[in-house]
């Protein structure tokens, strides 16, 4: 009897502890206090030893507050002059002056965005082609505005509460405990993955590194502003880099993408393409590394697909993200990259 109720005891205890770690895995939120602000050398490059050596504590100190970070401003800092006021306003002025508006494209001094629609192996794919005056109009933004594990909305309430023009979803950094994060000149994250990783550099160009040959550290102290750990690259030197075989882990072959690609520095691709419907059925990696390179880009690179894969331009979601392919909505997810003021 007593054996029986020490196995029984020891079941709950290990179906208890199943569930927390399911349950923190996927579904409790926390949100991490970064100490100190690892900022790009862009900025500076006379703190780039004290970075090194403080930047691990990003994952290490958990609070109920939360470091909150409005990130787009983060990035113009980075990367304006000391006269970052006056330029602001020059740019807000010339937006509100100048703005040109269509159903599919948008256009003003400092930024142009024209958005087509393509039919590709029975799959609907959707392109925006984004060029930029600087690079502080591309930015990254965090869900609920705070960096943590399982903080999560839609793709479309970040682009609407950080003034996005175009937004989509970035690499889902808060599903997982490894993988480089920049974000907007600031490092959250130093801890390497097996993943293939896209940097944006200060000037404004694409660069696929792997994990672990260099470190994040040194990816910001050479310029990176923007560091996205998903993968796979897609497309270097306007070669196609992946073949019929690769695939994100187990990941069915035809799905929902998302990919962000440079055509040149400050001009971009940001692209969506639907799947798992009866009207757009999906792309496997080389598909999509196909039918990016028959636009000429440069680089290309793979970020959260599925149910993530979401455009948002003018506050409408345009295309149809969808995880079961039976309901057309929206994931949320810890992070979109955004093109606005």
């Amino acid at each position: 009897m007593k054996k029986k109720m020490f196995y029984l005891f020891d079941c709950l205890l290990i179906l208890a502890v199943s569930v927390y770690v399911l349950l923190d895995t996927f579904v409790i939120a926390r949100t991490y206090e970064v100490t100190a602000a690892h900022e790009s050398s862009a900025e500076t490059s006379d703190t780039a030893s004290s970075d090194a050596d403080s930047s691990a504590s990003a994952e290490n100190n958990e609070t109920d507050s939360g470091y909150h970070l409005s990130s787009h401003k983060k990035a113009k800092h980075s990367l304006e002059s000391s006269g970052t006021e006056e330029s602001t306003q020059e740019s807000t002025e010339a937006q509100s002056t100048e703005t040109s508006v269509t159903d599919n494209s948008y256009s003003d001094e400092n930024i142009q965005i024209e958005i087509k629609e393509y039919e590709y192996n029975d799959t609907v794919i959707h392109v925006a082609d984004v060029q930029i005056s600087d690079l502080s109009y591309l930015y990254s933004v965090f869900a609920n505005d705070a960096y943590g594990k399982n903080v999560k909305e839609e793709t479309s309430a970040m682009a609407a509460d950080n003034n996005a023009i175009l937004a989509i979803n970035g690499d889902y950094y808060g599903a997982r405990n490894s993988g480089y994060v920049i974000r907007n000149g600031v490092l959250y994250r130093n801890t390497s993955s097996n993943n293939e990783a896209l940097a944006i550099m200060n000037d404004g160009s694409f660069e696929i590194v792997q994990e672990g040959t260099v470190s994040a550290e040194d990816l910001l102290n050479n310029g990176a502003m923007q560091v996205y750990s998903f993968g796979p690259g897609l497309i270097e030197n306007g070669q196609i880099i992946v073949d019929a075989d690769d695939e994100v882990g187990k990941a069915m072959a035809s799905n929902p993408r998302t990919a962000i690609c440079e055509i040149e520095p400050l001009h971009y691709l940001f692209v969506v393409s639907d799947g798992r419907t009866d009207e757009s059925e999906g792309l496997s990696l080389y598909e999509l590394a196909d039918f990016l390179s028959s636009l000429g880009v440069e680089t290309a690179y793979n970020l959260d697909g599925g149910g993530s894969s979401t455009m948002v331009f003018m506050n409408e979601v345009i295309n149809n993200p969808t995880t079961s392919g039976r309901t057309i909505s929206e994931r949320s997810v810890s992070d979109a990259v955004c093109i606005g003021y």
